[in-house]
């Protein structure tokens, strides 16, 4: 199942893995072999799709790495509960596998809402590339992964009960959703707009991004790539300017200058009072901020720390809010009117991970990711972090534009398609015109409506199944008592 995720996409051999996962299920004898089951089968996927989350103990390894199978350990155990949930209900409520696909997939939702959620590596992301994966704008990337599920389940079925019809049925399916994905694909993009965007990616280490020594090479670095180059708008990526907003007029003057006639936003820190802020700035052309958005889906014990006194005594602090209790969360989505290059929704890092929170009531014009994965190591997870921007961009039907510290930075089209990258771990610049954006989709339109109605149509085939079972089951004692 890992296996399927960025940056290998071998989607097929995730495909094998989910059939294995659901044949495991139907082997298990009881509610609590199945949650046993589920819970292994989980822990290993997520195990192995989730190899970065060591790298930030490794900024620091001397004071964290002995942290590295603690985290490693509740993290991926923790996400595997969901699955066990889900084995142990299908399996106790006797619902069949109908059961089981519907308690898999609203497993999946849970993952992702659910103590602030972390929806990252989830299977439905095994289709990006492939043509399936604009289901995405249909359904979401919720019910596109019930619907994995379920692909995965009809081919066990098939197994089990050496169906044909039910092989038919998988096959069917899998040619349904290739057939919506090439007909979307096929209809043409609009036009690019006329203004053009630059993106900066200054690649800064994580553990030389705040050394004093080395933070104004990294700020002269961005500044000299800034050049506009016919761009209307540059892009920094997340805090890129090591200083705070009260104390960055300088050196917000100075970018104004350097990107002239364009205006830029920029990633810094923002203090308000005793909170502070991640925020993305818009720099007017005088140097002065215009727009502030400040980060509002903050990563637990990474930008801030629930019970903060309770685990300071353990000596656990915040990583990325330089090992305080951690940022303040802002109000929530909200627009940047950028000028010529229309509504901007921007999405500070983690927030890109998380389809609900690019609703909002006005719709933009494109979106804009800001982060720094260079917390993330140099494989898998900047590989994974770009799959699901890429996501966000087929969701909405609105091109992404991510600026990335250490990469992957991109421009994105509203089909999911990467016009224009900076490679993984290399300083560099890149101007694109900014792509057309698509009519809104039906998955912006109504969420998670259409997950909602596949989970309860399935439930209710559950329910069917296990009132065969059952009305058989008492035919069968009866027939004995008569014997």
């Amino acid at each position: 199942m890992a296996l399927g995720q960025a940056p290998l996409s071998a989607w097929p051999l995730a495909l094998t893995g989910l059939v294995m996962a659901v044949l495991s299920w139907s082997k298990a004898l009881t509610a609590g072999e199945a949650a046993w089951r589920g819970w292994t089968v989980g822990f290993g996927a997520f195990l192995m799709s989730l190899t970065w989350l060591v790298n930030p103990f490794l900024v620091d390894p001397v004071r964290h790495a002995g942290m590295i199978p603690f985290a490693l350990f509740f993290m991926c155990g923790g996400l595997a509960l969901f699955w066990a949930l889900a084995f142990y209900a299908a399996k106790r409520l006797r619902l069949g596998l109908p059961g089981l696909v519907a308690f898999w997939g609203l497993a999946e939702l849970a993952r992702g809402h659910l103590f602030t959620g972390f929806p990252w590596a989830m299977p439905g992301y095994i289709w990006l590339d492939q043509a399936p994966a604009q289901l995405a704008s249909l359904i979401g990337p919720y019910a596109l992964t019930a619907l994995t599920f379920a692909w995965a389940a009809l081919v066990a079925r098939a197994v089990l009960r050496r169906s044909g019809l039910t092989g038919g049925a998988a096959l069917i399916l899998m040619i349904l959703a290739y057939g919506y994905g090439w007909a979307r694909l096929s209809q043409p993009l609009p036009q690019d707009r006329p203004q053009s965007i630059r993106v900066v990616q200054p690649n800064a280490p994580q553990r030389e991004k705040w050394d004093p020594e080395l933070v104004w090479t990294f700020y002269e670095r961005a500044l000299t790539l800034s050049a506009p180059e016919g761009a209307d708008l540059v892009i920094w990526p997340e805090t890129s300017v090591s200083v705070p907003l009260w104390a960055a007029d300088p050196y917000l003057t100075e970018i104004a200058q350097n990107v002239s006639p364009a205006r830029a936003i920029v990633g810094l820190n923002r203090v308000e009072g005793y909170q502070g802020y991640n925020s993305a700035i818009l720099v007017g052309h005088d140097g002065q901020p215009q727009e502030i958005y400040d980060k509002h889906h903050l990563v637990p014990f990474g930008e801030y720390m629930p019970m903060p006194a309770l685990l300071e005594r353990i000596g656990l602090r915040a990583f990325t809010a330089q090992e305080g209790y951690g940022y303040s969360a802002g109000p929530g989505p909200r627009l940047i009117d950028t000028g010529g290059t229309g509504l901007a929704l921007p999405l500070i890092c983690y927030e890109a991970i998380f389809p609900r929170d690019l609703r909002t009531d006005e719709r933009p014009d494109w979106l804009l990711q800001m982060t720094n994965d260079a917390w993330f190591g140099m494989f898998s997870g900047p590989q994974q972090a770009l799959a699901q921007a890429r996501f966000r961009a087929i969701e909405t039907g609105l091109p992404m534009v991510r600026a990335a510290n250490t990469g992957i930075s991109a421009v994105i089209d509203a089909h999911g398609d990467i016009r224009v990258a900076i490679p993984l771990g290399t300083s560099g610049a890149v101007t694109s015109t900014l792509p057309g954006a698509l009519p809104k989709t039906l998955y912006m339109r109504y969420g998670e409506t259409a997950l909602l109605g596949l989970l309860t149509l399935l439930m209710v085939s559950g329910l069917s199944v296990s009132r065969l079972g059952t009305g058989q089951g008492q035919r069968d004692r009866r027939t004995r008592k008569t014997d």
